[in-house]
């Protein structure tokens, strides 16, 4: 595996891991449907920002 692919991988690791801590949060009640769709949109910016890195 490439250095590219590993710090590809690792960003794809930390939006899953944050996405999933976002719908956690969610389902338990701690956040309504736009904090977390705006928590969602945050993961996917920064997972935007490592691919185009």
């Amino acid at each position: 595996m490439t250095d590219d692919e590993a710090d590809l991988a690792e960003a794809v690791d930390r939006f899953l891991e944050g996405a999933d801590a976002a719908f956690d949060q969610y389902d338990q009640g701690y956040a309504d449907a736009d904090a977390t769709v705006s928590v969602l949109r945050r993961h996917a910016d920064d997972l935007r920002d490592a691919l185009e890195d």
